[in-house]
């Protein structure tokens, strides 16, 4: 098979950090607060800026609460756990790594009594069905190592007693968010936007504050996870007032961003790139007998963190299978076409494919004929 004449102008497909808005470069970042305090007015200022131009964007609820916080979307979510569960019993649904992570705190640090996890096999998702909904609900919306998301969000009842707590870093600003069906929401800005590793978004409802100022929990808090004090909120860090001291250069990153989004179109631009790249993919997997999705169901497969498994009718051994993602990351490489495109060491062996908004879908097209390209020239070295 000759090699395609048609190369992905921008070759970066991580899965995160993801790949820069079009248009990025350092002279972006040329209005950066730096060498001086955040805590000054300019840079609590740009800091309110990240959270209010984020709440804008997402369409989010005029009465929940966004603020930035350190150790990205791990911190956010953790901060949320170690402050909020306590109050009543657990379910954690988990179908991929960082669920599992997520059902490990609850059990093993936090140790919950009443746990239960809902749990599936990579490719699959938990019976939704059997969340009880009087328990705190924990749950990733889209398993960024999977590739297998929740369909929606008309599964949680609205009527619930318990929170849920959700996951969203690989799915908001890329999927549709039912903000009413979520009291926490949280996610990083090295995802969906191709922002700087280390800083966390964290959302609370009125439910969620409600907890915080209600419940204090019988273990102690580190300073970083204090999102209340005296059984009030502190309100300062929904508003700029970060916990540790942020990089302001990722903080002009983030807003850089952002107004690209905005520029584009705003969220449903954002999402509708999402969905051209799943229906390109989805295009050449239906056509392509040695490659599938490794999530079972159409509904819920992920526009964003596309995870590619090799086939039964792909003519290569188990033991084949599991070698095939890094010779054929290999070969992509060495062109120059795709780089980090290998699923996540914790998964079964699989191709994962970064599809977030700030990839051009072109790309994504560019890209398809020549994994058809690595694959015959795997398979024909090995017949060799």
């Amino acid at each position: 098979m000759t090699k395609p004449n048609v190369r992905p102008k921008r070759p970066e497909f991580s899965s995160g950090p993801c790949i820069k808005p079009p248009g990025w470069s350092l002279e972006s970042l040329k209005d950066a607060h730096l060498g001086k305090s955040h805590r000054s007015t300019i840079g609590k200022e740009k800091l309110k800026a990240v959270i209010d131009e984020s709440h804008a964007l997402l369409g989010m609820p005029s009465d929940y609460i966004l603020a930035i916080v350190p150790g990205s979307d791990t911190g956010a979510l953790e901060m949320a756990l170690w402050s909020m569960l306590g109050a009543r019993g657990v379910d954690v649904l988990a179908w991929e790594n960082f669920g599992k992570t997520w059902a490990v705190d609850a059990e093993q640090h936090l140790k919950l009594e009443n746990l239960r996890l809902l749990d599936a096999p990579y490719g699959a998702i938990p019976n939704l069905a059997d969340v009880n909904f009087d328990n705190d609900i924990i749950f990733t919306w889209n398993g960024t190592t999977s590739g297998v998301r929740v369909p929606n969000g008309d599964w949680i009842d609205a009527d619930r007693k318990g929170l849920t707590i959700c996951d969203a870093t690989s799915a908001v600003y890329c999927m549709d968010i039912p903000w009413d069906k979520l009291d926490v929401v949280t996610w990083s800005w090295q995802k969906a936007l191709g922002g700087e590793a280390a800083h966390g978004m964290l959302a609370l409802s009125p439910r969620a504050v409600e907890r915080l100022e209600t419940f204090t929990p019988p273990w102690p808090l580190p300073k970083v996870f204090r999102l209340a004090n005296d059984g009030k909120l502190s309100k300062g860090i929904f508003l700029g007032e970060t916990i540790n001291t942020p990089s302001m250069l990722c903080v002009e990153d983030a807003l850089f961003g952002l107004a690209w989004a905005k520029s584009i179109g705003g969220l449903p631009a954002l999402t509708a790139r999402c969905q051209s790249s799943l229906a390109a993919v989805e295009a050449w997997v239906e056509k392509t007998d040695w490659i599938e999705f490794l999530a079972d169901d159409p509904a819920t497969r992920s526009c964003t963190s596309m995870c590619l498994k090799f086939s039964e009718t792909s003519g290569l051994s188990p033991e084949e299978r599991v070698k095939a993602p890094k010779k054929i990351c290999d070969l992509l490489e060495a062109e120059e076409v795709a780089y980090d495109i290998k699923g996540h060491k914790e998964a079964v062996p699989n191709l994962r494919i970064w599809g977030g908004p700030t990839v051009d879908p072109e790309d994504i097209e560019a890209l398809l004929p020549w994994l058809d390209w690595a694959f015959e020239k795997m398979t024909r070295a090995a017949a060799a």
